[in-house]
């Protein structure tokens, strides 16, 4: 069980929390410094699918056509490739 947990964390726990903790901390200041919040992002996101929504997924251009249309070949591939990985 520990081999498994490390090998999802990609090191140890006690390292793995030292290291977000540092992290998290450094991008907190940075935060901190240019006024952000995290709700900030929360509502941008919010009010990015809101305003597209309400104007249609014309808002996206052709940007938008080009990502459904890959989208529809691309992740049923993805799916099914990581079904036969999984078994392995």
């Amino acid at each position: 069980m520990s081999d498994q947990v490390n090998k999802f964390l990609g090191d140890s726990l006690g390292r793995t929390l030292v290291k977000l903790l540092v992290v998290s901390l450094i991008v907190g200041f940075i935060m901190a410094v240019f006024g952000l919040a995290p709700l900030d992002f929360v509502y941008g996101i919010r009010n990015f699918i809101l305003e597209v929504w309400h104007r249609g997924f014309s808002a996206l251009g052709r940007v938008g056509d080009y990502l459904l249309l890959g989208a529809t070949i691309v992740i049923p591939i993805f799916v099914v490739i990581r079904l036969f990985s999984y078994r392995r």
